[in-house]
């Protein structure tokens, strides 16, 4: 990254920290005033990364993420629910053995091993 970049992405984080210390510096009756300060030092600080190589590289990321998530073919309707029914079913045999070995466990220690039966 370059020395402007880095530059560039202090600015920012400059922006973003002066926005937050308007939040606390306004007073407690100034709601939407001290909202406002948090959301212009985000734009702000937006601004000054968008002009930047790391805020270009995030947006062409972004961009690509959007295009593969388009590529994803989802489950219907009637797919979803008999996975979902599958999963309760797996859940529920998966309960019922832990069960069984607790107690199995439980009796052969407290019975045999330590004879309080």
């Amino acid at each position: 990254m370059e020395s402007i970049d880095k530059i560039k992405v202090a600015a920012a984080l400059l922006l973003v920290g002066l926005g937050v210390a308007g939040f606390y510096v306004l007073p407690v009756d100034q709601g939407a005033l001290r909202s406002l300060s948090v959301v212009a030092g985000l734009l702000l600080a937006a601004a000054v990364l968008w002009f930047s190589q790391p805020g270009r590289d995030f947006v062409e990321y972004a961009r690509d993420s959007v295009k593969e998530a388009q590529k994803v073919v989802w489950p219907t309707r009637k797919e979803t629910w008999q996975i979902t029914g599958v999963v309760f079913l797996f859940v529920g045999v998966l309960a019922l053995f832990m069960w069984a070995v607790d107690s199995a466990l439980a009796k052969f220690f407290y019975d045999i091993v330590l004879g309080r039966g």
